[in-house]
């Protein structure tokens, strides 16, 4: 009997063709490049070798390079990134993907890290044949994996990530769908001029890229509106207590609040300043943690939540096409609406799949100057319009929301209103 060694190499053969029919799925995060990629030493200055869609064999998938926090202080986000990225992955594939092929995105974990963004953006780059990068989401992340990709001229899309100098700095291949901080700010202040027509503001804001960057703008903003900013308070990301801060700032009396903090800061920030009884009109965030699913939760502010007001870029209830469509599959498949950086990826990756078919090639230049040359109409994708100006920047309509009944409700403009903003905010006192 010499059936053995036989039967073992129809085994190892049949296992070949599967692994190369399998390669829509997700990279496993963290994984090492993909086989097909260059040497670790290949870290020229020079933008790495492109493939083509007439020279790759088309039953291997297109790679997509992809940057976010799946671990570290901002995982919470970088997870509703990947599921954005997962919805979109498997729709596009299932409609027979991309030039004939199906995508499979290379995904590298920034650990919440600006030189991990810059390892993973100069990995994508130069290891392996990706056309453009995705990625990543804090500003202070995102900048430098930018310059990175810039440096090596690899296209690079920008979905959430909102400081306005990752579209300043000169660069022909970074385009950002999302706004940049500065439109958080200027909408925050316009609501607040429209529907509160506050005398004094007080703005606290944590003293990261992000967070001095939407700051001063609304702070400016506000100056020239003929508000009178009492209070302008920058505080270390993390901090255990925000108490002595918030103290000073309720001795001001200020109208109204703006805030600009991720999720964890903005939490705390709520239940503390219910129990010192701090009471202006209105609460206002510009995204980031007051627009978060789970800001809303127990776990998060909770019932704290209530009432606050939030500067946003895509809500559950926005009539752009598709987005009713998302939600109710991101519910029956996470247990949970989706926040506006799921959306981000998922119009992110569509946005992929268009660049893609026009330059009809995967090479790295054809790609950039198909991005450039983008005008998607406002229902091409779930998060509305994409059109980049020579800066490579969006301009992305934002709405305001307010927590009512523990939901975000999309309150202004007027024209996306979902419900009417409950005005003025409820003391803590008069709550049930």
């Amino acid at each position: 009997m010499k059936r053995g060694p036989v039967r073992v190499l129809s085994l190892l053969l049949a296992a070949l063709l599967l692994a190369g029919c399998g390669g829509a799925a997700t990279q496993s995060p963290g994984s090492s490049a993909p086989s097909n990629s260059s040497g670790p030493g290949d870290s020229s200055d020079t933008a790495a070798p492109s493939d083509s869609a007439s020279q790759a064999d088309t039953s291997e998938p297109i790679e997509i390079g992809v940057i976010t926090s799946l671990t570290g202080s901002e995982a919470k986000f970088g997870e509703a990134h990947m599921r954005g990225y997962e919805i979109a992955l498997e729709e596009i594939n299932a409609a027979g993907g991309v030039l004939g092929r199906p995508l499979k995105l290379v995904v590298e974990d920034d650990a919440s890290k600006p030189e991990n963004a810059i390892s993973a953006a100069e990995k994508l780059a130069t290891q392996t044949k990706v056309p453009l990068i995705i990625g990543s989401y804090t500003s202070a992340a995102t900048l430098p994996a930018a310059q990175t990709a810039t440096k090596y001229q690899v296209p690079f899309i920008v979905p959430t990530a909102a400081a306005d100098n990752i579209t300043e700095f000169g660069s022909k291949y970074v385009f950002r769908i999302n706004s940049p901080s500065s439109e958080y700010a200027n909408t925050a202040i316009n609501f607040l001029m429209d529907q509160v027509k506050p005398q004094t503001l007080a703005i606290i804001y944590e003293n990261t890229n992000f967070g001095t960057s939407t700051a001063q703008p609304a702070k400016e903003l506000a100056e020239k509106a003929g508000i009178q900013v009492v209070a302008f308070e920058g505080y270390a990301k993390g901090a255990p207590d925000f108490k002595p801060m918030l103290s000073q700032v309720k001795s001001k009396n200020p109208d109204a609040v703006l805030f600009v903090s991720y999720l964890l800061d903005a939490t705390l920030l709520m239940r503390q300043i219910r129990e010192l009884d701090f009471n202006p009109k209105v609460y206002i965030g510009a995204g980031a943690g007051f627009s978060t699913p789970e800001f809303v939760r127990e776990e998060g502010a909770g019932k704290d939540a209530e009432y606050t007001f939030s500067a946003t870029l895509w809500t559950t209830d926005v009539t752009w096409k598709g987005a009713r469509e998302f939600t109710e599959q991101f519910i029956e498949r996470y247990g949970v609406e989706p926040a506006y950086h799921s959306a981000e990826t998922h119009a992110a990756l569509y946005l992929v799949k268009d660049v893609l078919e026009r330059a009809g090639s995967l090479d790295r230049q054809a790609v950039r100057d198909a991005l450039a040359a983008t005008d998607l109409g406002p229902d091409a994708t779930i998060f509305g319009p994409v059109k980049f100006d020579e800066k490579g920047q969006n301009a992305h309509p934002m709405l305001v929301t307010q927590v009512q009944n523990g939901q975000y409700v999309t309150v202004w403009p007027r024209e996306y209103a979902a419900a009417d903003p409950i005005l003025p905010t409820p003391t803590w006192s008069e709550r049930k």
